[in-house]
């Protein structure tokens, strides 16, 4: 076996259960070594780092979690490439979020919205066009740079305790606390929810939006597992972390978005229990087996069929004469192709609407990532849509490949061309 090198000990870190501290020993999903999904190539000959991308279960608490950490400072970098706004369908879902919020709680000018991993200021533009006072937290100074060009204050560094008590001082207490897709970014899971309740006002809301563990066991998301994603939340294991900090779950809503999120309602433990759909959400799990073992030991077999599937679909369509096309450089994209050895024999390029991925290549299968006009220059047969969450998005800016009779291909949970 080889030797690490110093570097590569201080970004790799083996870890016990980051919620309850018993050591990882069944697998979830194990899918190999795998790049940072996010670290678009821009030399196609330079190295690459890879890592184990290799899901456990914890045997005691259930917690579903990455074995392997690397550094969030390294996937968290100053030139991260996501950026929210670039997904219409995301930022509509932000703008219905505030609209909501503010109808059920009332927020104003008296008001302060905190958003945690605020990105470019997606959500955020749409309390200060309503003249709510905000204050967006982004350790990625990319983003932020964004979101400060649109009228949203930001802070940039990681969010927890220290930060929060700071924030605090500052007079920044937060009658509402938003995080939509951070809590599965964070390795110290106990030292951001107390983050939450540190600079959550007396009387104050934490909303947390994250994708939902039940709906990526039954619908094979497993594409959805990759180093950003360090956990992978049932609502019976969240309730458990944020209730060792102070907070209690009083409502819960099911969501459509990234497949099948959960957005989480959670107040001071002294202001009041768990409401009636957390409990009946929780009942739901139980019934579906997430209080049971088995349920999550199976799951890796579900992973290798997903995979057949989609290896068997493209030899066909190859050994056709026909060609592939990839459309959205996304996260999800770079743990498929990797995951399933798919490369330049079987798909031609990626396209991707957000310049910052333009002219780079997708991470470990070094696919070319090009503007969405390629895709008109090249005419593919069939074009693999990677981001399946926003497959109705995709289908709509893309129609006119049916002008030459080209097809969409979405290949979460089975391979389905659409006609």
């Amino acid at each position: 076996m080889g030797v690490r090198s110093p570097r590569l000990e201080a970004l790799v870190t083996e870890t016990p259960c980051r919620l309850c501290g018993a050591p990882l020993r069944v697998t979830f999903a194990d899918l190999g070594m795998s790049p940072i999904a996010n670290e678009y190539v821009k030399d196609p000959a330079a190295a690459e780092r890879v890592y184990p991308l290799h899901a456990f279960v914890c045997e005691s608490c259930l917690m579903v979690q990455l074995g392997t950490i690397v550094d969030e400072e390294e996937i968290f970098s100053p030139e991260y490439a996501y950026f929210s706004s670039y997904s219409d369908t995301w930022v509509e879902h932000a703008r219905r979020y505030v609209e909501a919020m503010v109808e059920r709680f009332g927020y104003g000018p008296e008001s302060k919205v905190v958003e945690v991993a605020s990105n470019d200021g997606y959500l955020l533009q749409f309390f200060v066009q309503r003249g709510v006072p905000v204050l967006g937290v982004e350790p990625t100074a990319s983003t932020a740079a964004a979101a400060e060009e649109r009228g949203v204050p930001t802070r940039v560094e990681f969010f927890g305790s220290e930060l929060a008590a700071r924030l605090v001082e500052e007079g920044h207490a937060a009658d509402l606390v938003v995080g939509n897709n951070v809590l599965a970014h964070v390795p110290p899971v106990h030292d951001f929810v107390e983050g939450l309740r540190v600079v959550l006002k007396p009387g104050g809301v934490v909303t947390m939006e994250f994708p939902h563990l039940l709906k990526l066991i039954q619908e094979r998301e497993f594409d959805t597992i990759y180093h950003e994603h360090y956990s992978y939340w049932s609502l019976l294991v969240v309730e458990r972390l944020f209730g060792e900090h102070g907070l209690s779950l009083f409502d819960v809503e099911e969501l459509p978005t990234h497949g099948g999120s959960l957005r989480i309602f959670a107040r001071h433990v002294e202001e009041g229990g768990a409401g009636e759909a957390v409990e009946a959400l929780k009942e739901r799990e139980r019934a579906a087996g997430l209080d049971r073992l088995e349920t999550y030991r199976a799951f890796g077999e579900s992973v290798r069929a997903a995979k057949r599937d989609l290896l068997e679909f493209l030899v066909r369509v190859k050994r056709e004469g026909k060609t592939v096309a990839a459309y959205g450089a996304a996260a999800k994209g770079t743990t498929l192709l990797n995951y399933c050895g798919i490369r330049s024999d079987f798909v031609d390029y990626v396209v991707d609407r957000n310049p910052h991925k333009q002219g780079t290549y997708l991470p470990g299968v070094r696919l070319p990532i090009h503007g969405p006009e390629h895709v008109a220059e090249t005419r593919p047969d069939y074009l693999l849509i990677l981001p399946w969450n926003l497959t109705a998005e995709i289908t709509e800016q893309m129609a006119h490949i049916r002008d030459w009779g080209g097809r969409f291909v979405v290949p979460i949970p089975t391979v389905r061309v659409l006609e």
